[in-house]
């Protein structure tokens, strides 16, 4: 695996790690996987899972949730975070879900740790809201209605 990745501008951060993938019926796989962060989406979070030919499989939620879910299970819908415990000690546990059906990925805690301490240097958490262009999502949610 790499090193995490920083952009040279400090807007963004990508961290390579490796996930323990659990789906119903088939035997647990270990995937690459990639923790991206950019500023200009102060809010969310990117878990980009494999690297196949056909790409990766990208689930986007909220960089609290992932910092909630550290300390406490978190989050509603298609995606869980749930911290460490007996069962999976060194782990944080995070179940996507889609129509097609579910998926128990596994990561190594002292890993979101790192990736998350990075992304509060590049914007610490509360202050997201400072770093949204207004003037580009009104100009996005515009151009969809046309």
């Amino acid at each position: 695996m790499k090193q995490p990745f920083s952009s040279a501008d400090g807007t963004s951060v990508a961290h390579e790690v490796v996930t323990h993938v659990i789906v119903a019926d088939e035997p647990p796989v270990s995937l690459p996987a990639e923790l991206l962060y950019d500023r200009a989406d102060a809010y969310a979070v990117c878990l980009s899972v494999g690297s196949t030919p056909t790409g990766t499989v990208d689930w986007v939620f909220a960089r609290g949730l992932l910092s909630e879910g550290l300390r406490r299970p978190a989050g509603v819908g298609d995606v869980l975070v749930m911290p460490p415990h007996r069962c999976h000690r060194h782990s944080v546990r995070i179940v996507v879900r889609s129509r097609v059906g579910a998926a128990v990925l596994d990561i190594a805690t002292t890993a979101v740790m790192a990736f998350l301490k990075e992304t509060d240097m590049i914007v610490p958490p509360g202050t997201e809201g400072l770093h949204i262009d207004l003037d580009r999502v009104v100009a996005e949610l515009l151009a969809g209605s046309e």
